[in-house]
């Protein structure tokens, strides 16, 4: 949605981190291309230049003629403004002291409040509650059942006592919602209403009549994030005719420019609460201000990232594995076709590359990226005997061409794969040895052979001068002198006065107790 702006953003900076201090020349530039490119996405005006006015005046101030990198500083200060305008800070559901808690979609049709009633639905049934969906749209074709398919797949309750197309009243079938939760015990109710084509006064009249007959704790509009600035008109006039408490964006994924996020906040004055990002019912979760705007930065989105790997992996079965690997046992490929199913349920590997930060310059590389591949490596995979899952030494040339049969793919493919296994298996070894780096687990100390090196003995220093060079060598004609040992070498080499040593008598072969 926002590659294009990220691009432009992107080339903006680039040019500033060669320069060790901004003039005002500078400040001028980069505000004008970061103008141009919110333009580019189809911002509003008034954001553009609300948001253009703030970085100015911030990166002229202290904080950056005084930071020792004004570049980064300069990045900072537009990732703020991008906070800013996206919300803040992330808006949370309030959820009603007495349940049910009544939640109600408006906005235009096709803007996809149906498919969108069921993510939120699931959402919450995820999050530990009992929602229920209640198909008051009984105007558009088939809505009613496309909201029971809906509910089915999210495995939510589904209230529909009209069959809808043209047949019904919405407002009797809200009203009377809100029992059937009590009695069903639902602690959350899903209003989806009807939409048009463009704005009417019938479908406002319609959507404020539900409102005031159930009295919503949360009135959420929908809006579809690729109609650009109809978004904000749309926007504009649902305020004003029916209210709202907070903006779902749809349609994220699309190839639209995304000026719709940037506007609607901002002209509402109403945070966006959720987004879709995609087609399947798992494609949604909650909107976070400052993960979007380190996303359009190319500063990427490990949060998010993490939150769904604890989603998606087993904290038992991934210990499990990290134990593995750092004790150096052997990883196999049933192993890696165990992590390759873990990381597809994550989601798309283009989605998940697109988190990581500067994978914006990757961008050509990581749409290249085909998520059946994945699939290929799994077959290959499972046509192998559990034997050669656990010791691929074992396939030879007649075992490589029964798997690629079975597999559907070329010998080639499985000879690769092969290759690159033993490759990543080696790498891992090293990882889990230390590679012989000091400090590393197994690794310390070693030299080549595995002993260790001690270091030489140095030699006599002599010292440059001839002449003392002379006095601490012992010349050839005139011996050196003995040392003394034992009692005399202790006394210095010398008797004391008055001491005479019997005649033949050697002191040099005299040992006190405790010598050697």
């Amino acid at each position: 949605m926002f590659e294009t702006l990220s691009d432009r953003l992107t080339s903006v900076f680039s040019s500033l981190r060669s320069k060790g201090r901004l003039s005002d020349a500078d400040i001028d530039a980069t505000t004008r291309e970061i103008r141009i490119a919110l333009l580019e996405a189809d911002v509003a005006l008034p954001v553009v230049k609300a948001f253009v006015t703030q970085v100015k005046e911030r990166a002229r101030g202290a904080e950056v003629s005084q930071a020792l990198n004004p570049a980064q500083q300069v990045v900072k200060i537009v990732n703020d403004e991008l906070i800013g305008i996206l919300g803040g800070e992330t808006r949370r559901l309030r959820f009603a002291k007495t349940p049910p808690t009544i939640i109600m979609l408006a906005g235009l049709q096709g803007a996809g409040k149906t498919t969108l009633a069921g993510k939120l639905a699931r959402w919450l049934r995820e999050q530990g509650h009992a929602p229920m969906l209640v198909a008051a749209d009984l105007q558009r074709p088939n809505a009613v059942q496309q909201l029971q398919v809906v509910g089915e797949r999210a495995e939510v309750a589904v209230y529909a006592p009209e069959p809808g197309n043209g047949v019904g009243d919405p407002i009797g079938v809200a009203r009377t919602s809100i029992d059937e939760a009590r009695r069903l015990q639902h602690d959350i109710v899903i209003i989806d209403t009807a939409g048009r084509l463009g704005i009417d006064q019938e479908m406002m009249r319609q959507a404020a009549d539900i409102r005031d007959a159930v009295q919503p704790d949360e009135v959420l509009f929908v809006v579809d994030a690729m109609i650009g600035q109809d978004a904000v008109t749309t926007a504009q006039a649902f305020m004003e005719g029916v209210g709202f408490d907070g903006v779902v964006l749809t349609k994220l994924d699309g190839d639209a420019r995304g000026g719709a996020a940037l506007s609607v906040r901002h002209i509402t004055g109403r945070p966006i609460m959720f987004a879709s990002t995609g087609e399947k019912l798992e494609d949604f979760d909650a909107f976070h201000p400052d993960r979007m705007a380190s996303r359009i930065l190319d500063m990427g989105d490990i949060l998010t990232l993490i939150e769904q790997a604890q989603k998606t992996f087993d904290e038992e079965q991934a210990a499990k594995m990290a134990g593995k690997l750092t004790s150096g046992e052997n990883f196999t490929l049933e192993d890696f076709l165990e992590q390759m199913q873990m990381v597809q349920k994550m989601g798309p590997i283009k989605n998940l590359l697109g988190m990581m930060p500067g994978m914006g310059q990757m961008r050509d590389q990581i749409n290249s990226i085909d998520d059946r591949d994945l699939d290929r490596i799994a077959a290959i995979i499972r046509s192998m005997t559990p034997a050669e899952r656990q010791d691929p030494k074992i396939i030879n040339g007649s075992r490589r061409a029964r798997i690629a049969t079975g597999s559907g793919v070329t010998v080639s493919a499985v000879n690769n794969l092969v290759t690159r296994f033993f490759e990543a298996q080696k790498m891992m070894k090293r990882m889990a040895g230390g590679m012989g780096i000091p400090g590393m687990p197994g690794g310390a100390g070693r030299s080549k052979g595995g002993k260790s090196q001690k270091k030489a003995k140095k030699g006599r220093r002599v010292s440059g001068d001839p002449r003392k060079a002379a006095m601490g060598k012992p010349s050839a004609e005139t011996p050196a002198e003995p040392k003394q040992g034992g009692v005399l070498g202790n006394l210095g080499g010398k008797l004391p006065p008055g001491v005479e040593l019997p005649p033949g008598f050697d002191p040099s072969k005299l040992r006190l107790p405790g010598q050697k």
